[in-house]
């Protein structure tokens, strides 16, 4: 009788788990399936490899942005990205031709942003990102990145007259940033743990911080240095804005793939590194930092650093610079006012 009563107890504990587990499946799966940040919109899987994709769908889609001026952006024609990042997509795009046998391939471009670019990596929408994405340890968790093709220091950008000379400045002024970057995480970081005194606001993307800045909303801009120079060089009247501060990280840009998929790294690393070697990387450079670019043909007159010549000798994919490092951090700069 005990044995009985003991089945039908077992049974209907066993019932209950079941019917369980079903609710949570279903649960999770309506939330994966109303996701779009974990929706595949394309073949890739966990399982398939970049290239294989390429060569199944017959094209290639590369991701851009619209305001990060002079790496990847929007200048005179619609859907139709250029910059300095972006050219060396196309080198990519023109390696992959030929390991493919695909002389045909279809290149295809995808509007991301600061939020949307490593789950667009993810989830396969996107199959290459170069712009201006930091290589940090965080996002390595997500993504693998490239070889490094450029370094920054995250600086200031403010109006001449403003008497902002460094970040120990902004106490009770406020900072604009863009969302989604790692600027935006250092600053708010810094600004809780010290007590600053700095009130934060987030933008959408680079050109709406500017904006913000220009507008009067904000009394800073705070950004990677070759970024702030971009903004700069495109306002209607650039004299009257100056990059300040000290440097408070610096940081390699790479381009971004899918997570563990090692042979089209190997294959972007590749044309990245016979690039730099070749020298044709200095023409590139050139043609983006050192003569007048679209839309408004300014010149960005940024020459290369030594820190970034020295990563183009040695290129690497590690997060941290191998050849600089932060002189102050923002608590530095307090000190000193």
């Amino acid at each position: 009788m005990n044995k009985v009563q003991f089945n039908k107890k077992a049974w209907a504990f066993a019932t209950l788990a079941s019917l369980s587990m079903g609710l949570v499946a279903c649960n999770k799966a309506q939330e994966t399936a109303s996701n779009p940040a974990t929706e595949s919109a394309s073949t890739a899987t966990a399982t398939e490899g970049t290239l294989d994709k390429i060569k199944k769908s017959g094209e290639i889609v590369l991701a851009h942005r619209d305001s990060s001026i002079p790496f990847s952006y929007i200048a005179d024609k619609p859907n139709e990205p250029v910059g300095y990042a972006h050219d060396l997509q196309l080198k990519v795009v023109d390696a992959v031709k030929q390991q493919l046998n695909m002389p045909d391939l279809k290149v295809r471009y995808n509007l991301v942003t600061s939020q949307t670019r490593i789950p667009l990596i993810q989830n396969g929408t996107v199959d290459l990102e170069c712009g201006s994405t930091t290589n940090n340890t965080e996002r390595q968790q997500q993504v693998d990145f490239s070889v490094g093709f450029f370094e920054i220091g995250t600086r200031l950008l403010v109006a001449k007259d403003s008497g902002i000379k460094d970040f120990a400045d902004l106490k009770g002024k406020t900072l604009v940033t863009t969302a989604g970057t790692t600027s935006e995480r250092f600053i708010k970081q810094e600004n809780e743990a010290k007590k600053l005194g700095i009130n934060i606001v987030s933008a959408k993307d680079h050109g709406e911080s500017f904006l913000m800045l220009e507008n009067g909303r904000a009394a800073a801009f705070m950004m990677d240095d070759v970024l702030l120079a971009g903004e700069k060089a495109k306002a209607k009247d650039p004299n009257k804005w100056e990059i300040v501060g000290t440097p408070q990280s610096f940081e390699i840009y790479g381009c971004m793939v899918r997570k563990g998929d090692s042979a089209f790294k190997t294959l972007v690393d590749d044309t990245l590194k016979a690039t730099y070697a070749s020298g044709e990387i200095n023409t590139i450079y050139n043609k983006w930092f050192m003569t007048p670019i679209p839309p408004k043909n300014v010149n960005m007159d940024f020459p290369m650093s030594d820190n970034l010549k020295a990563l183009l000798a040695n290129p690497h994919d590690n997060a941290e610079p191998q050849a600089a490092t932060a002189t102050a951090s923002v608590a530095d700069a307090s000190k000193a006012q």
